[in-house]
């Protein structure tokens, strides 16, 4: 059992939505979901306000917006409703286990979710509730990355937990080349001149503004979220020194 204390007060959890899918090729893996939804309830369960924000890929993607034949504008609001299924899913997954969750999202669904304010949010967290931030930044061509860095920032967060296929940033995908290198530290700037691609540039600019960590880890291995909140050496830690 990991009894180390927690690092952070107040986290943002970034997944991705394929990370829902399991082996499947679309859609949400119920077991998956609910694996996911346990390893939440124990950074919860440690007093670890929690925010989260699911990305829509296990549903729809913007970005492929001419395999579909449409303007990006309209595939990117495809993409954000994706995300609104995803943070419901995952919101009745986490209730199911005795949670208190909420429901945001960026572009207004009254009868679905409650529309984002910060202020609403933070009074969320303090109030024990894991919130489900949803619809992305409510704009099209931002992607959900950078929607997760902007509602870190906006809450307060102490750091943003990008959780991965892989256990941290690489100089090179690491499935297609054995021998890419793992790197425990990063700096903002290193990250950007290294051109490297875990996170979108944008997301990550923002963050190296206001300074918020970011911490890219591995969901594969069970107890990772947990881990990603009390040991410094899980993952690839980006922030404003090397590591």
């Amino acid at each position: 059992m990991n009894n180390s204390p927690p690092r952070f007060r107040r986290i943002l959890l970034k997944l991705s939505g394929e990370a829902l899918m399991g082996d499947r090729t679309y859609g949400i893996d119920p077991d998956v979901l609910g694996i996911i939804a346990s390893e939440i309830r124990e950074i919860h369960n440690r007093g670890i306000e929690t925010a989260i924000v699911i990305g829509g890929g296990n549903i729809f993607r913007g970005m492929n917006s001419s395999a579909y034949r449409m303007r990006r504008t309209p595939a990117d609001s495809i993409g954000m409703l994706a995300t609104v299924m995803n943070a419901i899913a995952m919101g009745e997954a986490l209730n199911n286990l005795g949670i208190d969750t909420q429901v945001m999202s960026a572009i207004e669904m009254p009868r679905v979710a409650e529309t984002f304010t910060a202020m609403r949010a933070i009074e969320h967290l303090k109030n024990g509730k894991i919130v489900l931030f949803a619809a992305g930044t409510g704009n099209p061509f931002f992607s959900t990355d950078t929607a997760a860095t902007l509602r870190a920032l906006e809450i307060g967060a102490d750091a943003l937990l990008k959780a991965t296929k892989v256990d941290g940033v690489y100089d090179a995908d690491p499935v297609k080349n054995p021998k890419a290198r793992l790197f425990k530290g990063l700096t903002y700037r290193e990250y950007v001149e290294r051109g490297l691609k875990v996170m979108d540039m944008t997301s990550i600019t923002l963050a190296m503004g206001q300074n918020l960590p970011v911490i890219v880890f591995s969901l594969k291995d069970r107890g990772n979220i947990l881990k990603a909140v009390t040991d410094k050496n899980i993952g690839t830690l980006i922030s404003g020194e090397t590591k």
